[in-house]
């Protein structure tokens, strides 16, 4: 059974269940599944899961994620993109590069950020864009989020230099808004902001030269195997052949690390002699129990 991630360069104007759908076909298979939305505007990585790899998808999900992005000073929308209705524009010439590089910093390390009130989150069982577009007022709260770097790249004036247009690149934790940077971005100045373009370059450890447009794909379906997919994604663990059989037993065998008493968070793939990937693993106490088996016995993967 074909298992692996296609990691897929999504075009503008595209859904990402759109995406897992045409993926869908070109595989032969319903079992697909994708880690992280983007939104309909955004470009770049989408990874998207194949039979068993959507068993991999869970632990991508979290990983940091980097976007090159525009972010448009004067101009606030419903939406804080650029497919939102606008709802204030003000002149943005006075504000200068470095009032830009200051705010910009203040954006930067761990915040609490108010994602936006278009976003998926729901809200008494129904998601904040839809009671948005209802007519319904929605006041997220604030979350946690790092912002590990908000880098300016350049700025330039727009509309007879009544508007700014600044270049970045962020790098981020999961669950941060982009949107919503530029938003805050934009408050911070006093003159409001949103986001006018966004390209996710980098999910964990894979990137845009990883990825492939939705016309390549449909000429050669590149798929990154589901062991290859492991490796590159989680710490490694070679299994001697008896423990690759307990392990497809779905029994414990000895920790990673030797003398091990504590629990841990971290999780390992575990590959048997053959390179085939067997488990997901995590140490408790002296033991690692298996937290995913892909190998099980009698599966012939």
């Amino acid at each position: 059974m074909l298992s692996g991630l296609v990691i897929v360069d999504k075009p503008r104007g595209w859904t990402s269940h759109d995406v897992v759908g045409k993926v869908r076909r070109l595989a032969g298979t319903r079992k697909v599944g994708h880690a992280g939305t983007l939104d309909p505007m955004a470009t770049g990585v989408l990874v998207v899961g194949v039979n068993k790899a959507t068993r991999l998808l869970s632990y991508i999900v979290g990983t940091e994620k980097t976007y090159t992005a525009t972010i448009r000073l004067g101009q606030s929308t419903v939406t804080d993109d650029a497919e939102g209705e606008v709802l204030e524009e003000r002149i943005a010439a006075a504000v200068t590069e470095d009032q830009i590089r200051a705010a910009a910093a203040r954006l930067t390390g761990p915040i609490q950020q108010v994602p936006s009130s278009v976003s998926a989150i729901k809200v008494a069982g129904e998601r904040s864009y839809a009671r948005v577009r209802a007519g319904h007022d929605v006041a997220l709260e604030a979350r946690p989020v790092t912002i590990h770097a908000f880098d300016v790249h350049g700025v330039r004036r727009v509309r007879g230099g009544r508007l700014q247009d600044v270049d970045v690149t962020v790098r981020c934790s999961s669950g941060t808004y982009i949107r919503a940077l530029a938003r805050d971005m934009g408050a911070a100045l006093g003159v409001g902001g949103h986001l006018t373009a966004l390209r996710r370059t980098q999910v964990g450890p894979y990137g845009i030269a990883q990825a492939h447009t939705l016309e390549q794909l449909a000429e050669d379906f590149a798929l990154l195997p589901l062991a290859d997919a492991a490796r590159s994604l989680l710490p490694v663990r070679e299994l001697s052949e008896d423990e690759a059989v307990e392990l497809s037993f779905g029994r414990r065998i000895p920790a990673s690390r030797a003398g091990a008493h504590a629990d841990t968070d971290t999780i390992t793939a575990a590959f048997a002699p053959d390179g085939s990937l067997v488990a997901l693993l995590k140490d408790a106490g002296a033991l690692a129990k298996p937290e995913l088996v892909f190998a099980a016995r009698g599966d012939g993967a």
